[in-house]
């Protein structure tokens, strides 16, 4: 196998990734595609069920092998985690606080703090197994979230979530990134609503079909041609205005200052 992730400093970049191929036995997964995920920006892979989008993310966090290719790390990169779904047995007892401290332990006022963040805090006391698709959405993010990690990874955040709370699942995931000044590699269906949130579009069908700013994305004849002309022209794109910027400790300054308020 070709996946040895190598560290080392890069700029800016979290994950560079070139010439990742992965196969199951005869079958072709992904086909000699690059990427790289920057720090303080979402990068997003969107594409057709079987496009390779989970199977990317797995081999860029070292969690399946790939067959060639080259992947590098930002030196002791912390790295978060959700992945699209977990499965609980309805007959475990097993709280959020619980689930949320297993294999990694948390004090209660970090646990507290992390619930609030997410807006998850109701709840803390609550059975997995009882939680909705929102709840249990936001309580994945809060365990990615333990370890303050410099990467978070998010399969599918809003699977099992009702159209109304998906666009406030990605203002939270973007409100994170601003807050924490990580970097986010989020995999997504949600086309419209990714769009108002993405500095960076991956179109995936084993390879990489087009790449880049998503108005630029959208109006790429490969893209159109995946996702057919009509849906790609009914997408609308938000224009999110930033006032202000991170510097390379991830603290927030002000555009229009260049005073540095302290850091959040």
């Amino acid at each position: 196998m070709a996946s040895t992730v190598e560290t080392r400093k890069h700029g800016g970049s979290l994950i560079d990734a070139h010439g990742i191929t992965l196969r199951f036995g005869d079958r072709l997964i992904l086909d000699n595609v690059d990427i790289t995920v920057n720090r303080n920006e979402i990068t997003t892979l969107i594409g057709l069920n079987g496009s390779g989008k989970t199977s990317l993310v797995r081999v860029l966090l070292g969690l399946t092998d790939c067959q060639a290719g080259k992947i590098w790390h930002r030196p002791d990169l912390r790295i978060g985690y959700a992945p699209q779904s977990v499965a609980i047995d309805p007959t475990l007892p097993l709280t959020v606080s619980r689930f949320l401290s297993l294999g990694q332990p948390i004090s209660g006022v970090d646990l507290d703090e992390l619930l609030d963040e997410v807006g998850a805090k109701a709840v803390k006391h609550d059975q997995m197994a009882v939680l909705s698709g929102g709840e249990i959405s936001r309580v994945l993010l809060a365990r990615a979230l333990v370890g303050d990690p410099e990467l978070l990874a998010l399969d599918e955040p809003t699977s099992g979530v009702d159209v109304a709370s998906q666009a406030a699942l990605y203002d939270l995931i973007a409100r994170i990134r601003d807050r924490r000044g990580c970097g986010v590699l989020l995999v997504s269906h949600d086309l419209h609503l990714v769009m108002a949130a993405t500095q960076t579009v991956v179109c995936l069908n084993r390879h990489v079909c087009c790449t880049g700013h998503p108005e630029a994305v959208v109006n790429d004849p490969a893209f159109q041609n995946l996702f057919g002309v009509q849906i790609s022209s009914a997408i609308a794109l938000y224009r999110h205005h930033h006032d202000h910027r991170h510097d390379d400790a991830g603290r927030i300054v002000s555009l229009s200052s260049s005073t540095e308020p302290p850091a959040r």
